[in-house]
This record gives C-alpha cells, structure tokens and sequence, in this order.
C-alpha cells in the first residue's frame, strides 16, 4: 500500500496535469445551477424543459471503466444527505475532457459538471455530462469509506474527515444544532427574552468551579473567563424590570477532563420573575419533553446503563434521605470524618475534606444508581450559596433533575436577600480561603443590587451534557472540534 507521502506526490502529478490542459486546479467559482437537494426537487422540471443544469460537490465514489463512468457528488445539503450521480459517457462529452477526468480526477476531488437529467436503467436520477471543470483538486486521499479513522486522537485532529465519512456523527451534529433550537424557540414562546451578557469577568459567579484566568491589558486588570451563562448578570436584569430572560452561550471552567467533562461548553440559563422552584419544575419537565419529541422523536431513551421516558410523572428524591437511605449517613449530623470513613468503605475517591465537598461527594455516589425522571430536592444550604432557603429546614428551594444516574440541569428560587447572600459569600471566602478553587467568588456589586431590590425569582439552567445524555455518547465525542494537546 502507498504511503500518504507517495500518494501525494501522484495528486502533485495530476495537479500539474489539469495545469497544462489550461484548468485551474483552484478556481473561485464553478458553474452551479443550484445544491444537490435542489437538484432532485427540480429534476422532472428539468427533464421535461429539456434544459441543461450544472451541479457541483466532493466526489465519494468513481466506478466503472472504458466509455462510461459514474461519479457519486455531495455537497452537504438536505441535513448531509445531498448527493447525486453525474454520468460520463466518452461519445457525450470532449474526447480530451473526457480523458483528463480519467488521468487527473480522484475520489476527494470537488468538481462541477454540466449537463441534462436523465434517469438510468437501474432508475437512478443522474445527470449526463456534457462538460466539466475543477472545483479543487485535492492533494491527499479520504479516509477508506467503509472504516474511516479509528484511532480517536486522529479523528479529533481531523474532525473534517471524521464528520464528512461518518454520517451517525454528522446527523448528531445536525440534532444538536436542532437541540438548541428548539430551546430557544420554547422559551421564547414562553415569553422569555433572549439577552447577552459578559463573558469575561472580574468575580465569577452563578456555580462552584475552577475558572480561566486571563489579563486585560487596557485595564491593567485580571479577569475570569465566565463558568455559568450569566447567572448574576441575568439576575440584575430581574432588578432592571425584565421580567422573563434567557441565554445560551459558551461557559469555560479549568477542571480535568473526561468522556462527561469538558472545559468549554454551552449552556443556557433562565429566569423568571415571580416564580418559585415549583413553577420552574413544570417549566422544564415541559420543555424537557419537547425537546425530546422534537430532536429525537421520541420520550423513551437508554442511556449509560438506564432506561427512562421523560412523559411520565417525575418522582421527587429528597437529597438528605437519599443519601441517609444508600449509605447510611446523616449528613446533618455526621462530621468530616464520619463521612471520609464511609467514603473510604464505599472506595469513592473524594477530593477535599471540607463538608460541603464530602456531602456533594456522598450525593455523588449516590445519584449513580437513580434512573430518572426525577427531581432532586432538599438540598442543603451549604451546596447552593445562592437559592433561598426553606424555613426551619436547613435546605433550600432548589431542584436538578435526576437522568440516566446524573444531574441534567439545575434551578432554584434564587434567594434574594441581601443580608443573607453576603453571609453565604462570606462562608464561600472561607472555602477559598482554605484553598477550595471551586468555591464562589464574593460578588459584592450584585449584594449592593440586591438591597435595590430583586423581585421573587427561578432560575434554572442546563448544558450540552443533556443532549449528550439524550444521544447516549460521551460530551467529548460530540465536540465539533475538541481541545487537543499541539502535536510535538
């Protein structure tokens, strides 16, 4: 088998070949009457016009041999399925065009080709060639159609490659555009306004996670790269007098990787003024639904090792008793090294000793063995610095729903006093203080909004990693383009 360096050097050869037939190798437009999904919308108009079209695309396939050759196209179009076959006949077309495509054209190569439509004896739709120009000649080979590339690290690298060979993949891609649209479109149904706010900040704020840190020159000043959709910025917009917003947007948090966790993703987030939990547990087990049926067609899903549908009724799992119920701790009463012992039993890594990190761990272990639909509720305070607290209880106005043995979202009755939220920065400090880097930065212009007033508020928001869960494949694998390691 030839080397990809040999099999370069024989495209150079055919390069020089178009050159010296007068055909440039690169041009910057070719005839085109229209995309491969018009072209067969628009084929017995054609065919009864007797009019000649020109179509243009990638060839995936060349077969035949002598007089008459057959050239499968595509260009993308109809959601990736946009292909058609152009027919080369040598008594239809210019002898020496004829032979330059057989001397100098190869599967990976762009081409226009121009003709009439015809259908074939096998009753495939097809166009005869009558002429043909290059649209870019191409200088190294596609991966073997029926394999592709195996090895992850190069199909990351090559994702160009991996998306134009594999079509499970493309139509993900193509659903996770349609996931996002969808949401978008339901809340904007709902009322909700669509708004931007600061990627990058002083304070990050709205979850607990180690942030990128970056340097603005202008300002002489250290900022953060954002780690939720603008929680606090939403939130100062429920202060401005806008009653419903959204955003979906990119978020950055400088944690380690895996197939679930990425350091760039997106997100969306709501909020909702005049509204509680409650109101936003049936916001998003709707919209969750329609999602669903939308994208994929379906509420039933098996997804890492569960069975679920999301059109049922969603049990609610109160956090302490869940995890009192799976390992046998209280974690109202247990102290730090009640709780490592049994994590240490459990053989559960845990990373921090403090107790917000051990029960978080606890909860962790736990959620692994719920299928779902679910919502989780209850939580305890010291998990969620910014969701208001129920009286008396300890816990908080706080919901998650509880998929496939993982949290796909996270809303709360946003809490609203400032006297209490500068206590829960404070505590937050304390964390940091002791070298928690995922504990909350203290915001202390967002207190001072909140003593302008806040009205009651939900807010809710979920990630990439529930269309993840939905498809059942790993986050990473659903990157356009993930961060890869520079090749040494």
């Amino acid at each position: 088998m030839a080397s990809l360096e040999e099999l370069r050097t024989i495209r150079l050869a055919k390069l020089e070949l178009l050159k010296k037939a007068g055909m440039d190798p690169f041009p910057a437009k070719v005839p085109r009457t229209f995309c491969l999904k018009d072209a067969r919308e628009s084929f017995d108009e054609y065919v009864k016009a007797d009019k000649e079209a020109s179509i243009a695309g990638r060839i995936m396939a060349i077969r035949g041999q002598g007089a008459i050759l057959f050239a499968v196209l595509y260009d993308g179009s109809n959601n990736g399925l946009g292909k058609f076959q152009a027919v080369f006949k040598k008594d239809e077309i210019d002898e020496k065009l004829f032979q330059l495509f057989t001397d100098a054209v190869d599967i990976g190569d762009f081409i226009s080709v121009t003709g009439k439509f015809f259908t074939t004896q096998r009753g495939e739709q097809s166009l005869l060639v009558k002429t043909w120009t290059m649209a870019t000649k191409t200088l190294l080979p596609l991966p073997e159609k029926w394999h592709g590339i195996k090895d992850d690290d190069e199909r990351y690298r090559k994702r160009y490659l991996d998306i134009l060979m594999n079509e499970e993949l493309r139509d993900l891609f193509i659903k996770k555009s349609k996931f996002w649209d969808v949401t978008r479109t339901f809340l904007k149904d709902k009322g909700f306004l669509e708004v931007e706010t600061p990627t990058l900040e002083i304070t990050t704020g709205g979850a607990e996670a180690t942030p990128f840190k970056t340097y603005h020159s202008d300002y002489d000043l250290d900022v953060y790269l954002r780690i939720s959709v603008g929680e606090l910025w939403q939130k100062r917009l429920m202060s401005a007098g806008f009653p419903k917003t959204f955003e979906i947007g990119r978020v950055y948090r400088n944690e380690g990787s895996s197939p679930d966790h990425l350091q760039e993703f997106t997100n969306m987030e709501f909020y909702w003024s005049f509204a509680d939990y409650r109101d936003g547990m049936e916001l998003v087990r709707e919209m969750y639904i329609k999602i669903a049926k939308d994208v994929f067609g379906t509420t039933k899903f098996t997804s890492r090792g569960h069975s679920f549908d999301l059109d049922t009724v969603w049990t609610e799992i109160d956090y302490i008793n869940e995890i009192k119920k799976q390992t046998g701790i209280d974690i109202n009463i247990a102290t730090e090294k009640e709780m490592i012992k049994k994590l240490q039993e459990l053989k559960v890594t845990y990373d921090g000793e403090n107790k917000e990190r051990l029960t978080d761990t606890l909860w962790k272990y736990c959620r692994k063995n719920i299928a779902g639909p679910a919502f989780l509720i209850n939580h305890p305070v010291l998990v969620a610095p910014l969701a208001k607290g129920i009286v008396g209880t300890g816990t908080v106005q706080m919901f998650q729903p509880i998929i496939a043995g993982s949290e796909l979202g996270r809303g709360y009755s946003e809490l609203n006093d400032p006297i209490d939220q500068l206590e829960r920065f404070n505590t937050q400090q304390k964390l940091i203080d002791s070298g928690d880097t995922e504990a909350m930065m203290a915001d202390h212009e967002f207190v001072e909004m909140l003593e302008h007033g806040m009205p009651p508020t939900c807010g809710y928001g979920f990630g990439e990693r529930l269309f993840a869960f939905l498809a059942d494949k790993p986050a990473r694998e659903l990157q356009m383009f993930p961060l890869m390691r520079p090749k040494k």
